[in-house]
């Protein structure tokens, strides 16, 4: 924590009466979600969780992350155009995890009957934290990359400002004017509006894929709200309404209710629950139109966490990205140790020493959404399971990242204000647009940070475990 907010944690009084400010500043400001006990409406809506005071954030990671964000973007859609590769990295965990499986399967039917897609959109969100060493040096350290339903991209956009004004009410005028401007919604609005517009109809509409069940409907409604400030006509659609209003005409358009869709920007459609069989009906039936789809099949399986692991093993990426030796150079800067539980002797040896230390490793099924990765005697046991099964190729080992916590408040709707230790996550949005060979439009586009208590292993602000936060580099 920045040394400057010593003296504000020491004194109650004015830590009570600045989050009273803070949380009627971020309704004011619309960082807002629908109530777990009334997620269909908002009728009755509450502030979404956030950090009381901006975290400290060192600047040269910060800078970092920021800089490699365009060589990541480059890097997926060099991957998501790699059928060799996708199906050599994939192999063995099609096998054992249904769900890659699945997606698997529509993406080769869809790559055998011809893409009708001609061009394409990448919002993706690269997520970091800062490892501790020994040496007390803080390193930039990759989590994982999010290719599908990136969010909080909307609610990050107002973050900063309310943490301005707590800043100003404790008096650091001075350093509420350090805080940097922020806005992912509108670059990822700029990416939409971009490949709706390449698309070339202008009657055609952009279809926001959503959730049954819409908690978080205002960070989608800030996206929403940049492309209808663009003339940009908005539908919101749940899976259920493709497979019963969907169809394809003779050119593979995609119609809705009648309408014809451009883009098709996924919320949804990340874990195996949201699909039953109608679903992915639904799913191949958007995959083989000729809309572009955020994220299409391909990119999707991009993000597999088999597919960051095997970018790890040495010669990789100069094999994907062969005319960019210095991104190269920058991705792999970012990389934790990632190994893989194939089977064989390398990954019997990598699971026999992380059932013997677990507590240097993290556990990643094939999965998104945060909350699914097992830590500790969790990761032991489970290893334990499945050391000697095809089972454990669903998985891949990470090296445990290890980041110095810092004192904050946590704000959250009916909870008690109190003091936590708390460690942050760093995310950069990615925006990319690619017709045909022409990468038309590859930006970093904005930044989101994360804070949860150190109690919590793993889960993110929609798994109930982090809230929104904003930088203060230091």
């Amino acid at each position: 924590m920045a040394a400057g907010w010593q003296d504000v944690l020491q004194d109650q009084a004015a830590v009570r009466e600045a989050a009273a400010v803070a949380v009627d500043a971020a309704l004011l400001a619309g960082v807002l979600m629908r109530t777990g006990e009334q997620p269909h409406t908002s009728d009755v809506v509450n502030y979404a969780p956030f950090t009381l005071l901006p975290s400290a954030v060192p600047r040269a990671l910060f800078e970092q992350a920021y800089a490699v964000q365009q060589d990541f973007n480059l890097l997926v859609d060099a991957i998501s155009q790699n059928k060799e590769f996708l199906q050599q990295t994939l192999a063995s965990t099609i096998k054992v995890d249904d769900f890659t499986a699945r997606l698997f399967r529509i993406y080769m039917q869809v790559l055998e009957e011809g893409l009708a897609q001609t061009v394409f959109l990448g919002i993706n969100r690269s997520d970091y934290m800062f490892d501790c060493g020994l040496d007390g040096r803080a390193a930039l350290r990759q989590i994982e990359i999010n290719t599908i339903a990136a969010s909080f991209g909307g609610l990050t956009s107002r973050t900063a400002d309310v943490h301005r004004l707590v800043l100003k009410v404790l008096g650091k005028t001075e350093e509420a004017s350090h805080l940097l401007p922020n806005n992912p919604a509108k670059g990822v609005a700029l990416g939409i509006a971009k490949a709706w517009q390449l698309y070339g109809s202008q009657r055609a509409v952009v279809m926001f894929l959503v959730e049954e069940v819409q908690r978080n409907i205002f960070d989608q409604r800030c996206v929403e709200n940049e492309l209808w400030n663009r003339n940009i006509r908005v539908v919101r659609k749940r899976f259920r309404d493709v497979f019963e209003q969907g169809s394809l005409d003779a050119s593979r358009r995609l119609y809705m209710d009648g309408q014809e869709v451009a883009v098709v920007y996924y919320r949804e459609g990340y874990v195996p629950q949201v699909y039953d069989q109608q679903n992915w009906e639904a799913r191949l039936l958007l995959e083989r139109s000729r809309a572009v789809k955020c994220p299409d099949i391909a990119t999707q399986l991009a993000g597999t966490k088999k597919v960051q692991q095997e970018l790890s093993r040495p010669g990789m990426l100069e094999k994907l990205l062969p005319a960019h030796p210095e991104a190269v150079a920058r991705i792999r800067a970012t990389f934790a140790g990632l190994y893989s539980l194939d089977e064989g002797e390398e990954g019997d040896r990598i699971a026999a020493t992380a059932i013997a230390d677990p507590d240097r490793f993290v556990l990643k099924p094939q999965r998104e959404g945060g909350g699914n990765n097992l830590y500790g005697e969790e990761l032991r046991e489970v290893l334990e399971k499945i050391k000697d099964s095809p089972e454990r190729t669903s998985y891949i080992l990470m090296d445990k990242i290890r980041p110095q916590p810092a004192l904050n408040y946590l704000l959250r709707a009916h909870s008690p204000l109190k003091v936590s230790q708390c460690i942050s996550e760093l995310g950069i949005f990615g925006v990319y647009v690619r017709q045909g060979q022409e990468l038309v439009l590859n930006e970093a586009a904005g930044h989101l940070l994360r804070t949860k208590a150190i109690e919590h292993a793993d889960g993110g602000v929609a798994a109930g475990v982090a809230v929104l936060d904003t930088p203060y580099l230091v």
